[in-house]
């Protein structure tokens, strides 16, 4: 496939990375003295897990990661990017370190640095320990104590070896879906609290920040938000009001408060009741941290209607079936030609934001093992549509830093469990054979030639 780019296009100090999350990839779930996070107890509900699938083994990153940095090294990546679970270096959320925890992610960073493989740590990747779930979770005022004792202990330990971060990954994810519609883990549908949640998020996110900027000289910090460009499906009022109160809750919503604008409360007025109930006093400038970069996670666009069944938005996705898009991935994504410039476009229009990355993108098709080989010619397809429009966006004069591929392995894909394939390398999850797609090898071709 010919690419018409070359990595020199987009800059000496460009950087080419894969992206994994703790609990999708490690497994050893009850190994060496790790806590169950809202993940293992998700899992096990009945109907959670499209597949009725867990992740008590999932890739077992937590015994092959030497082999598994080895294969992203070989594609041409020269940075890594992985969180940290939690519940792994403490057990309970608070009190007691598990050192067994802390010294498997010792282990993984040293293993980067050996192979020159930059190590890139994401603190929270949605797997919240069960613990304090248990005592409130997101909803409890008392998270915002309970995360930054766990980011000091993190970057204490850790960071003299590391020293790119990202603090959270995608809060409108974790929040709205685990805690408002129930899809993910949590599993709760709570009008109430989710003003709450989204509040203190909000503020971790900056804390986490300032923790690490007073703890780790030299360190780059950053953090992630999911994006989609979003369209009303006509140009009639209603739907275009739809389009901006989807477009509030999927982009603005915690980017906003982080740059110091507050929060979009004009479309979104249920989050009035943050400043009513839930804010303190300082809350506001607490909100603001001046992060170094911000990582772009991007992999659709949103087509919405008007709609009165669903609360807060009064609108709804127009699937692309609906629609006629024959152009979807496994997940039922559409494949939009512009999507990526769209959204890059949009995020720098932000006065003082600073560097933009592309912390994850990727497209989940079916694969198929034929004589050893993957042929999965429409995600090689994908990622260079994306860097195409990565590169024009460069072009128009956006500071992008680096392009991170959603993801290294085929892994567990939260709720929908395995049978979603993101991965450029192939994982069979009975025996963890791993082989590279074509999509690995077009990348090595790609970043080595």
């Amino acid at each position: 496939m010919t690419s018409f780019l070359h990595r020199a296009d987009f800059g000496a100090d460009f950087i080419w990375g894969t992206a994994t999350a703790a609990f999708q990839i490690e497994g050893a779930t009850i190994s060496d003295g790790r806590g169950a996070s809202v993940w293992d107890t998700f899992s096990q509900k009945r109907g959670a897990i499209k597949t009725g699938e867990n992740a008590l083994m999932a890739c077992d990153f937590y015994n092959r990661y030497a082999t598994d940095i080895a294969l992203n090294k070989e594609m041409g990546f020269d940075a890594f990017r992985f969180s940290i679970s939690w519940s792994r270096v403490l057990p309970l959320g608070t009190g007691r370190v598990n050192e067994a925890g802390l010294a498997f992610y010792d282990r993984v960073i040293d293993e980067c640095i050996r192979q020159g493989q930059t190590p890139w740590v994401t603190l929270f990747h949605w797997d919240l320990p069960q613990a304090l779930e248990d005592r409130g979770g997101w909803a409890n005022r008392d998270v915002l104590t309970w995360f930054a004792d766990y980011v000091t202990l993190i970057v204490r330990t850790f960071g003299h070896k590391v020293k790119h971060w990202f603090v959270l990954n995608e809060p409108s994810a974790f929040t709205i879906l685990g805690y408002l519609v129930g899809m993910h883990a949590p599993g709760r549908r709570s009008f109430t609290s989710i003003p709450a949640v989204i509040h203190h998020a909000a503020l971790a996110q900056a804390d986490g920040g300032r923790i690490i900027r007073d703890n780790v000289p030299g360190a780059v910090i950053g953090t992630t938000f999911s994006c989609s460009p979003v369209e009303p499906i006509s140009p009639m009022k209603r739907d275009v009001q739809a389009a901006q109160r989807a477009n509030a809750l999927l982009n603005r919503l915690f980017i906003e408060p982080t740059l110091g604008l507050g929060y979009p409360v004009q479309e979104l007025p249920f989050l009035k009741t943050i400043d009513k109930r839930f804010a303190k006093p300082g809350d506001r400038e607490r909100l603001a941290f001046d992060f170094d970069l911000i990582g772009l996670q991007h992999y659709f666009r949103v087509v919405v209607e008007q709609s009165m069944l669903v609360p807060y938005l009064w609108g709804r996705d127009v699937s692309p079936n609906r629609r006629g898009v024959e152009a979807i991935t496994e997940m039922g994504w559409e494949v939009h030609p512009n999507s990526m410039l769209h959204i890059l476009r949009q995020f720098s229009l932000y006065d003082g934001a600073h560097k933009w990355i592309v912390a994850e993108s990727g497209a989940a098709f079916f694969d198929q093992v034929e004589h050893g080989q993957v042929i999965d010619t429409a995600r090689t397809a994908y990622h260079l549509q994306c860097l195409q429009q990565v590169r024009q966006a460069q072009t128009d004069g956006v500071d992008i830093a680096g392009y991170f591929v959603w993801t290294l392995l085929d892994n567990f894909e939260w709720a929908e469990g395995y049978r979603p394939r993101f991965g450029l390398v192939h994982v069979d999850h009975r025996t963890q054979q791993r082989i590279i797609k074509q999509s690995g090898h077009w990348f090595r071709h790609f970043l080595t030639d």
